[in-house]
């Protein structure tokens, strides 16, 4: 194609200046703009001025985690309430529970209810295969520093009292079951509060009325079990 001998009279050379023209212009239209250069928006504490420094290595060791804590509050004072755990056996033998025990008879009634060594024996892969045992394992310092102290501190006045729902058997488990349930039914309907605190009796005597009900009533039913086999 001759551009600088271009003569408008001649179709040809019109027709082929057309179609490079439209050529041209299919280019650009599918051709792509160049992008601008896309910001970061990363976030740094030197706001990218290369000025930040470590935090971990900068703050001080009671700030690093829990585990960090626990450690330096061990520096400042060994007996501290964060690490403290309860002695249990301690408190067995301050109290004397084991011969409490004995003199109540508690394990011969266990033994005549059904629940001996030879049953536990067998119970034990069970509540292995429910992950009870594993539930326990993993779960030590609750069991120890909350659980254990509400068993063994009231444990001089309730050996009494186990001994004898031990001595009439499940009706006695239910009976008390069915006792702090209605206890904190009556709550429930009179909206009842606690005296000189003025706290809601349904929620707060819910709290331990409800669980007791709850471990009274599976206690009855694993003692019948216990004595339908």
């Amino acid at each position: 194609l001759d551009l600088f001998n271009y003569n408008p009279n001649n179709s040809k050379t019109t027709m082929n200046l057309f179609a490079l023209a439209l050529s041209m212009a299919s280019v650009a239209a599918f051709s792509t703009a160049p992008q601008a250069a896309r910001t970061s928006t990363r976030l740094h504490e030197s706001f990218g001025l290369g000025l930040g420094e470590d935090t971990y290595e900068n703050q001080p060791d009671f700030l690093k985690g829990e585990g960090e804590y626990k450690e330096w509050i061990n520096t400042v004072s060994e007996d501290n309430m964060l690490n403290r755990k309860y002695n249990v056996i301690r408190r067995v033998r301050e109290l004397d529970l084991l011969k409490a025990t004995a003199d109540e008879g508690i394990l011969s009634k266990l033994e005549a209810q059904g629940l001996d060594l030879v049953t536990i024996e067998k119970l034990l892969p069970a509540l292995e295969e429910a992950g009870l045992l594993s539930l326990a394992g993993n779960n030590q310092q609750l069991l120890v520093n909350l659980v254990a102290p509400l068993l063994v501190e009231p444990a001089p006045l309730l050996l009494p009292a186990v001994a004898g729902a031990l001595e009439v058997g499940p009706p006695a488990f239910y009976a008390l079951a069915a006792a702090l349930g209605g206890l904190e039914v009556v709550f429930i309907a009179t909206d009842a509060q606690i005296p000189l605190v003025g706290l809601s009796a349904p929620l707060f005597a819910g709290l331990l009325l409800v669980p007791l009900a709850a471990v009274s009533a599976a206690a009855g039913a694993a003692l019948g079990s216990l004595k339908s086999e």
